[in-house]
């Protein structure tokens, strides 16, 4: 089993979400966050003062899958995600030891 964090943009979300449940893959989790890579942020102006805005509003999301599905749902990410310009994100893959469904018990792939 694999764990994939992914960090896309928001405007992005509900088209990595449609990709992931044509993959077969319908279980996600969500997150607003902030942060920067290359880009570094970027000014603005507001009243007439300008500011650098560090932090970019990003999307993380993070889903379990089983080791056949790990392409399927890394493609269907990166191929929706992807706008071709600086801050489209990043992927991470880790391996998962275990995964429980608190409800029911179940361990491992039954659980996801």
């Amino acid at each position: 089993m694999k764990k994939i964090e992914a960090i896309i943009k928001p405007f992005k979300l509900e088209e990595v979400k449609e990709n992931l449940a044509t993959a077969g893959i319908h279980g996600l989790t969500v997150q607003e966050v902030k942060g920067f890579g290359r880009q570094k942020g970027h000014t603005e102006l507001y009243r007439g003062a300008e500011y650098i805005v560090d932090f970019l509003p990003k999307i993380k999301i993070e889903l379990v899958v089983s080791d056949k599905l790990l392409d399927k749902a890394i493609d269907a990410i990166q191929n929706s995600a992807k706008t071709g310009r600086i801050g489209d994100g990043k992927i991470f893959v880790s391996n998962l030891e275990q995964v429980i469904r608190i409800r029911t018990g179940e361990k491992g792939e039954k659980a996801i």
